[in-house]
């Protein structure tokens, strides 16, 4: 029904935003890696949507990518899944990384969202196994994933907190190893 708006960016509470489209404030519900990446307030901004109708009233979802949006509507396609825990697995993870865990049904990455125990998260690889990386055009070389992993996990436990480890790793080379990619995201952090 609604699919896209386009506004200005009225009010900031995480999870949820309001957009001012012409005179109409719309509040959606948006998962963090989207919040993190909207503008100021008062800025105009493009979102895609997903409009749910319950017997509890009418939510608006929000999605910066084409990718966020698929991804949400197959996590709700499983039993058991909501759109509140649907919204923590894409702010836990990116579509790539749950379509990465998916693909190499690594249960470790599922359960540390909050909300998402260890049956939940067997139920998800399960029901999800080949539909995210088709859709959403994620290709998963497994060498390059491990890799990624490792500088993630080793800039995480130097200390930096998750967003500045994805700001260093949205900056480097997709091919890179783990040792080069480390000394690079230290050096890209240090400039910070």
């Amino acid at each position: 029904m609604i699919g896209r708006l386009t506004g200005l960016l009225a009010e900031k509470n995480p999870p949820q935003i309001v957009l001012d489209v012409n005179g109409v404030g719309y509040e959606l519900d948006v998962p963090m890696s989207t919040f993190y990446n909207l503008p100021a307030s008062g800025e105009k901004v493009t979102l895609l949507t997903h409009f749910a109708v319950r017997e509890d009233g009418h939510f608006l979802y929000g999605f910066q990518s084409e990718a966020e949006r698929f991804a949400f509507r197959q996590l709700l396609k499983i039993s058991g899944i909501g759109a509140r825990t649907a919204l923590s697995v894409l702010s836990g993870l990116s579509v790539g990384d749950l379509a990465a865990a998916v693909a190499q049904q690594e249960v470790g990455r599922l359960i540390k969202v909050p909300g998402i125990g260890k049956k939940t998260a067997e139920r998800l690889l399960l029901e999800l196994k080949g539909k995210l990386a088709d859709a959403t055009g994620v290709s998963l070389p497994v060498a390059v994933d491990d890799a990624k992993q490792d500088i993630s996990n080793a800039l995480l436990a130097l200390g930096y907190n998750e967003k500045e480890a994805a700001a260093a790793m949205r900056q480097l080379p997709a091919d890179v190893g783990t040792s080069d990619g480390i000394r690079q995201a230290l050096k890209l952090l240090s400039k910070v």
